[in-house]
Protein backbone atom coordinates (compact mmCIF):
# COMPACT_ATOMS: atom_id res chain seq x y z
CA UNK A 1 0.00 0.00 0.00
CA UNK A 2 1.48 3.28 -1.14
CA UNK A 3 0.67 6.62 0.44
CA UNK A 4 1.46 9.97 -0.62
CA UNK A 5 2.07 12.05 2.23
CA UNK A 6 2.95 15.50 2.32
CA UNK A 7 4.97 15.24 5.34
CA UNK A 8 7.91 18.39 4.59
CA UNK A 9 9.21 19.46 7.98
CA UNK A 10 6.17 18.32 10.15
CA UNK A 11 8.34 15.18 11.12
CA UNK A 12 10.67 15.80 14.69
CA UNK A 13 14.45 14.30 14.58
CA UNK A 14 12.77 10.22 15.92
CA UNK A 15 10.14 10.33 13.38
CA UNK A 16 12.57 10.70 10.28
CA UNK A 17 15.11 8.49 11.94
CA UNK A 18 11.95 5.83 12.14
CA UNK A 19 11.29 6.42 8.47
CA UNK A 20 15.01 5.78 7.75
CA UNK A 21 15.14 2.73 9.77
CA UNK A 22 12.24 0.92 8.03
CA UNK A 23 13.37 2.54 4.48
CA UNK A 24 13.43 -0.68 3.37
CA UNK A 25 9.85 -2.95 3.63
CA UNK A 26 10.20 -5.71 6.17
CA UNK A 27 8.38 -9.11 5.93
CA UNK A 28 5.07 -9.26 6.79
CA UNK A 29 5.45 -10.96 9.99
CA UNK A 30 8.08 -9.09 11.10
CA UNK A 31 6.42 -5.42 10.38
CA UNK A 32 3.53 -6.95 12.78
CA UNK A 33 5.71 -7.70 15.29
CA UNK A 34 6.84 -4.03 15.59
CA UNK A 35 3.73 -2.70 15.11
CA UNK A 36 2.63 -4.79 18.68
CA UNK A 37 5.76 -3.43 20.06
CA UNK A 38 4.68 -0.19 19.38
CA UNK A 39 1.12 -0.66 20.85
CA UNK A 40 2.59 -2.26 23.98
CA UNK A 41 4.52 0.26 24.57
CA UNK A 42 2.13 3.39 24.25
CA UNK A 43 0.19 1.30 26.18
CA UNK A 44 2.51 1.05 29.44
CA UNK A 45 3.11 4.70 28.79
CA UNK A 46 -1.02 5.03 28.63
CA UNK A 47 -0.75 3.09 32.04
CA UNK A 48 1.85 5.30 33.44
CA UNK A 49 -0.21 8.62 32.75
CA UNK A 50 -2.95 7.10 34.49
CA UNK A 51 -1.73 5.95 37.45
CA UNK A 52 -0.09 9.21 38.12
CA UNK A 53 -3.05 10.74 37.31
CA UNK A 54 -4.69 8.69 40.12
CA UNK A 55 -2.27 9.92 42.68
CA UNK A 56 -1.92 13.37 41.71
CA UNK A 57 -6.31 13.66 42.32
CA UNK A 58 -6.39 10.61 45.09
CA UNK A 59 -8.40 8.43 43.20
CA UNK A 60 -8.41 4.61 44.72
CA UNK A 61 -9.81 1.67 43.46
CA UNK A 62 -13.12 2.58 45.89
CA UNK A 63 -13.81 5.80 43.54
CA UNK A 64 -13.57 3.08 40.46
CA UNK A 65 -16.11 0.54 42.38
CA UNK A 66 -18.32 3.45 43.50
CA UNK A 67 -18.75 5.07 39.39
CA UNK A 68 -19.65 1.05 38.22
CA UNK A 69 -22.04 0.91 40.49
CA UNK A 70 -23.77 4.00 40.26
CA UNK A 71 -26.22 5.57 37.41
CA UNK A 72 -24.59 7.54 34.76
CA UNK A 73 -27.77 9.99 34.15
CA UNK A 74 -27.05 12.78 36.45
CA UNK A 75 -29.31 12.60 39.80
CA UNK A 76 -31.84 15.82 39.39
Amino acid sequence: MALDLDIGTHLNEQQVLMLRLLKTPLPEKDFQEMRKLAVKLLSKKLDEVIETWEEQTNITATDYENLSKGHFRSKI
